[in-house]
């Protein structure tokens, strides 16, 4: 099972290959925390089979769990399936930390990440019903280096076709021995590229990110460029954006809002901006 998040497609395609490689169910988080989608019901628990692995995979945001992420696995619920096994095998499963299911996470990057795994075992070990199972922390963890997307402040823009190119290919032969890895079950394995003073990134500027880089209240739409497709209001993975079809795209400003950039990189007029920050600046989603 693979719960994964992704606003411009890095994550989704890393989800999908591990969903490939270990045959098991891919699980998208974000229509779980959508207020308007009832189709998703995050009070019902997840069953998690006999010998199936627990996979986290999302993208790093300001060098944390991005919050709606964090909020998810705060709410899920999750049960290991009823076993068929013999009784000796049954009381074995009764000590979960002999037994507990193969967890790993698997996280996104333009760079470094900083303490991220460790703020993802901080919100794992909140979690009862993991701690039922014994899981208190990911058994392994790896980062992947992907093409950049965030491009919210005067320094950050998207990569040059080049340098994309290049970090795919890359990711592309690291995920492949991932996969491997994690098909394995093999436990112990945190393969991350942390950089230089990643306490200091998470911890102080992962702060200021949260608390005033991530808002809906700064993007704008360029009316001279906008056609009303509503690609905008689609892509939204926390459903903030109301427009298309003939009416310009709004922000809700319901908080919920991750700024991760997806309504600006989708648009296929470059008519979205964030503040003056995004101005003459690329866009990039995976493809």
């Amino acid at each position: 099972m693979i719960f994964y998040f992704s606003g411009t497609g890095n994550t989704k395609w890393a989800a999908s290959k591990l969903a490939a490689a270990t045959r098991e169910d891919l699980i998208s988080i974000a229509p779980y925390m959508r207020a308007d989608d009832s189709s998703h019901n995050l009070a019902e628990p997840f069953i998690l089979k006999e010998n199936e692995r627990l996979g986290f995979v999302f993208p790093v945001h300001g060098w944390r769990v991005p919050k709606l992420v964090r909020e998810f696995i705060c709410k899920m619920k999750i049960l290991r399936e009823p076993s068929d096994a013999s009784a000796e095998n049954k009381a074995k499963a009764d000590d979960c930390l002999k037994n507990r299911p193969f967890t790993y996470c698997v996280c996104t990057a333009g760079d470094n990440i900083g303490l991220t795994i460790e703020n993802l075992n901080e919100v794992i070990s909140l979690n009862p019903s993991l701690q039922a199972l014994g899981i208190t922390e990911v058994s392994s963890s790896y980062s992947l280096i992907m093409p950049e997307s965030y491009i919210g402040l005067p320094f950050m823009d998207v990569d040059p076709k080049e340098r994309e190119i290049r970090k795919k290919e890359n990711a592309a032969q690291e995920l492949a021995v991932v996969c491997e890895e994690i098909f394995d079950c093999k436990e112990g394995i945190n393969r991350l590229v942390k950089g230089p003073i990643p306490w200091f990134f998470t911890k102080v500027v992962g702060g200021f990110f949260e608390n005033v880089l991530i808002t809906d209240k700064r993007f704008h739409v360029e009316k001279d460029r906008c056609v009303k497709c509503g690609i905008c209001a689609n892509v939204c993975p926390v459903g903030d954006i109301k427009g298309g079809h003939g009416e310009y795209p709004v922000w809700l400003h319901h908080k919920d809002c991750l700024t991760c950039f997806t309504c600006y990189h989708h648009c296929p007029h470059h008519a979205i901006e964030f503040g003056n920050q995004t101005q003459k600046k690329g866009q990039y989603y995976f493809r």
